[in-house]
């Protein structure tokens, strides 16, 4: 720390003698003049007692300072100890305390006091080349640790001779005299070196360019005492103690106390030129006072921030203290007590008593609580959450069975199934004159409209709907709501539906139950037990509200891709709904009725403005959208619609008012896909708008409307190329081939499994399995090699075709893993093609698992397979028998045109597989 000396530092220097200078207030140097008019000195405030006090400075025979006598003189200190300085460089004029740890230097110092020499160089250590570390420990720790030759290698060779002024235990004060530079050394421990005595360059004080540097210097100076009165301490205290400012002393005064760095500091020190060190110091005060405009700055914002807001304190509280003296308004808490009491009074009776008892309790303790503590923002909040909940409110519902069997058949095509139960539920509800509240779960590929159906159900039913999905949820919170000790607490969902909706039965669609997440935070599935049980619902306690609401109103649809995902306890709560997709006669009737309509409309383009062919359609269908739901099939004919849009608008076939508005038909028609959204939302229903005459043809567009025709031919340049290809690659299918069904998460599909020799040799036998099957499907492979070799040996005990060949089966889309107990009579079937060279008859399909006995097990997924087996022109299933009665409540149009045969044995598939004639193959 680089420090001015002190009046105070003088007395405790005994070796310091002050010194009465004669004449010193007759002369006074412009310098001196411009910068007591700054700091509001005079020759009589630098007096003490009518003596000015001084100490050693660069030339002893200046007659504007004093040298303290000592024996011998400065300038007779030829050799001297080499002192190390970690941070700044001692400047002539200055003192610095430093520590010395090393006992051999301290006991030299003492030395030379006890001596009359208490002289010593002060040099600034250099940065160490080898570490990155710049902290005040480590600089420290390094110069105990240097000695010798190591040590004047680190030090500066320019530094500063400096007066011993006191040594108190390590603590040695050192007053800066005048420059130095090493030249030899002469003794490492302690280090003593040799040093020449260094002087200013002669310069002219009456250079024009010196004076104008030395006043800018000034000038700079004075801006930067504006704003830091230590600055100003500074100058009063050198002005006292030093003497008059010359250009050297300028100079050296401005750098010593600027925040400058160290290097640039001991740049200064070194610089010799008297016009060249004013120039540097000069630009470290410029620094200085950039620094300095920005600190008043930032405080002159942070402190009009803050008078602001207070000021703004202080006039609401004015505000508010006038207007309830003139009784214009009352306290906060007035307010608030009679704002929840307005919103319970109307609905009191309907109130549970235990919910009222507890209102009434947090009303009066908000009345005992202070406006500003957090316990009366908690209570405030809890109160708004109780009152504003729909206690006993309920939506008139709507029981017309054959509006709602209008509606659904208005919203969504097919789905006989999903809305046959609709229709039970409201039947029920008007015998009883009440509905009860229900868990349906509707499970299905992607796509197939599971959400509009809960959308379209709340609307037959007059019924508010709200809509959250699970998905991901790993909270339990989420659900049940967080403690009121938390801070941020939130009730759960429910709560926050019925705050939304403002019944207290609305629909509630809970998306994605299959997808429950399990985090540190709870186990979510379990928490839903209690939300969805009728028997636990008609109290069901949130953690926030702290009081049981009855949900048992509540209609709950859950959505789910695949039920087997969702735990067996949740699961049997529920009464599932499968919808299994699609056929391609059902697309074509959804694009043709919903899908084009809505996309035509958001287009805003007019019906014989374009025409899609059925042929157009129908590729549409099966060579691009061929999964289960028709999501995707939308998102294909809104791209047509959109190509549509820029070719119309490129040819110039735009009215001058764009059409806001579409006819009467496509007016009612709502979205119709399982559109799925992450964001919670609430449906208000309302009657379908009323029928607008069509809007006449305006007489300024530009051109003639030509029709734009979208055939299969063209069909390419609006989508693409063909996504699918024919699911059917074997035309007839070779031996050792047969096609299985399968059931995926996005619906049916066909697959092929695939078997051939690999080997032959008497004692080979054996079976090697590909294609990423599961465990349960190479097991499967297993029990039909078995079963396979003990058929053979029942039809043709002579062919010994499994004893002798290596067989390799493979089940292709290697890289899609497959795993399901339903493929083992395909694997059988293949095995003995193989064996007997036999193909299956042409147009074949089957599924089902097959024991070592032969007995054939159900499979699950009757529907989605058998639209598997029509989009790949099979004529021909066989099913398991167990399976019959989920085929004959298909509908019939899935049914038609299909041969089913349903089988209980494998003996009955190796008749039907493998025909004796071979007609397959003519």
């Amino acid at each position: 720390m680089l420090k001015l000396f002190s009046s105070s530092t003088v007395s405790r220097a005994h070796h310091l003698t002050p010194a009465i200078r004669p004449g010193a207030s007759s002369v006074e140097s412009p310098l001196f003049k411009a910068l007591s008019h700054l700091t509001g000195l005079n020759r009589r405030s630098t007096s003490l007692g009518g003596r000015r006090v001084f100490f050693c400075s660069d030339n002893a025979s200046d007659s504007s300072s004093a040298i303290v006598p000592t024996n011998p003189r400065p300038e007779d200190c030829l050799t001297v100890l080499a002192l190390p300085v970690a941070h700044r460089p001692l400047f002539p004029g200055f003192y610095m305390p430093i520590y010395v740890k090393d006992p051999k230097v301290l006991a030299a110092l003492q030395e030379s006091r006890r001596r009359q020499a208490p002289y010593a160089g002060a040099f600034l250590l250099k940065d160490d080349p080898s570490t990155d570390s710049s902290s005040s420990t480590e600089m420290e720790k390094n110069i105990n640790e240097l000695k010798g030759k190591d040590l004047l290698k680190r030090l500066h060779e320019v530094g500063t001779l400096a007066q011993i002024s006191s040594i108190q235990g390590d603590q040695v004060i050192l007053v800066g005299h005048r420059r130095l530079r090493i030249t030899e050394m002469v003794s490492e421990e302690p280090l003593t070196v040799k040093v020449d005595h260094l002087k200013d360059k002669p310069f002219d004080m009456d250079d024009d360019v010196i004076k104008a540097t030395s006043f800018e210097v000034i000038s700079t100076l004075r801006d930067v005492l504006k704003t830091s009165s230590l600055w100003r301490d500074h100058v009063q205290t050198y002005t006292q103690h030093i003497g008059e400012f010359t250009y050297p002393r300028l100079a050296d005064f401005g750098a010593a106390i600027c925040g400058a760095n160290r290097h640039q500091a001991q740049e200064v020190l070194e610089e010799l030129d008297v016009h060249k060190r004013l120039r540097l110091t000069l630009e470290l005060m410029k620094k200085e006072r950039e620094i300095s405009k920005i600190q008043e700055t930032i405080a002159k914002a942070i402190e009009e921030k803050i008078s602001g807001e207070q000021r703004r304190y202080l006039l609401n509280e004015q505000l508010k203290a006038i207007k309830k003296e003139l009784g214009v308004e009352t306290d906060d808490k007035s307010a608030l007590s009679e704002k929840f009491k307005e919103r319970i009074d109307p609905n009191k009776e309907k109130i549970p008593a235990h919910v009222l008892q507890v209102i009434e309790e947090e009303l009066t303790k908000l009345q005992l609580l202070e406006a500003s503590s957090s316990e009366f923002n908690v209570t405030r909040n809890y109160l708004d959450w109780l009152t504003i909940l729909p206690w006993g409110n309920y939506s008139d519902e709507n029981f017309d069975v054959v509006r709602a069997q209008q509606i659904l058949d208005e919203d969504h095509y097919g789905l006989s199934d999903v809305k046959e139960r609709i229709l039970e539920f409201i039947a029920v509800g008007r015998l009883r004159g009440t509905s009860q509240g229900k868990i349906i779960c509707l499970s299905g590929p992607p796509g197939v409209g599971k959400t509009s159906i809960g959308r379209s159900i709340a609307r037959a039913l007059n019924r508010k709907f709200f809509r959250f999905s699970v998905g991901g949820l790993a909270d339990v919170a989420e659900i049940k709501g967080h403690r009121r000790t938390y801070v941020g607490a939130m009730p759960g969902k429910m709560v926050q539906c019925l705050k939304s909706v403002g019944t207290a039965n609305p629909l509630v669609l809970i998306d994605e139950i299959d997808k429950l997440g399990r985090g540190h935070a709870g186990d979510p599935a379990s928490a839903l037990l209690e939300l969805l049980d009728p028997e636990q619902n008609a109290n069901f306690l949130d953690h926030y509200l702290d009081v049981t609401i009855d949900l048992s109103k509540v209609l709950f649809v859950c959505t789910a891709n695949v039920i087997d995902m969702i735990p067996n306890p949740l699961l049997d709560r529920m009464e599932v709904i499968s919808i299994a997709g699609y056929i391609t006669d059902e697309k074509v009737h959804i694009a043709r009725d919903y899908l084009e309509k809505t996309a035509r409309g958001d287009c805003g383009i007019k019906p014989e403005q374009v025409e899609v062919s059925d042929a157009a359609l129908l590729s549409l269908i099966e060579n691009y959208c061929r999964e289960a739901g028709v999501r995707n099939l939308q998102k294909q004919i809104e791209k047509i619609y959109r190509k549509i849009a820029l070719k119309l608008v490129r040819e110039g076939v735009v009215p001058e008012e764009p059409a806001v508005a579409v006819d009467a038909e496509e007016a009612e028609i709502v979205t119709k896909l399982d559109v799925e959204s992450t964001e919670n939302h609430v449906v208000e229903e309302s009657p379908a708008p009323a029928a607008k005459e069509p809007k006449e043809e305006t007489q300024n567009e530009k051109k003639a409307i030509e029709k734009v025709m979208i055939d299969e031919p063209n069909l390419a340049d609006y989508v693409g190329k063909p996504v699918f290809h024919a699911e059917k690659i074997y035309e007839p299918t070779p031996v050792g081939v047969v096609m299985g069904l399968a059931w995926t998460s996005m619906g049916g599909s066909t697959l092929y499994i695939e078997t051939t020799v690999v080997e032959e040799g008497e004692g080979k036998g054996c079976l090697n399995v590909t294609g990423q099957l599961g465990d349960v499907m190479k097991e499967s492979a297993q029990i039909a090699h078995t079963v396979a070799r003990k058929i053979m040996l029942e039809k043709e005990p002579e062919n010994q075709f499994f004893a002798n060949s290596k067989l390799h089966l493979h089940v292709p889309a290697g890289a899609t893993p497959k795993d399901g107990p339903s493929a083992g009579c395909t694997m059988i079937t293949s095995l003995l093609s193989l064996a007997m060279k036999k193909p299956v008859q042409k147009d074949l399909a089957m599924t089902g698992e097959v024991t070592l006995t032969g007995r054939i097990l159900p499979i699950g997924g009757v529907k989605e397979k058998t639209i598997a087996a029509r989009r790949s022109q099979v004529k021909t299933i066989i099913f398991p028998e167990a399976n019959r009665r989920d085929f004959d409540e298909l509908a019939e149009n899935v049914k038609e045109g299909l041969d089913v045969h349903f089988v209980d044995d494998y003996k009955k598939i190796f008749d039907l597989a493998f025909v004796s004639d071979n007609k397959q193959q003519d």
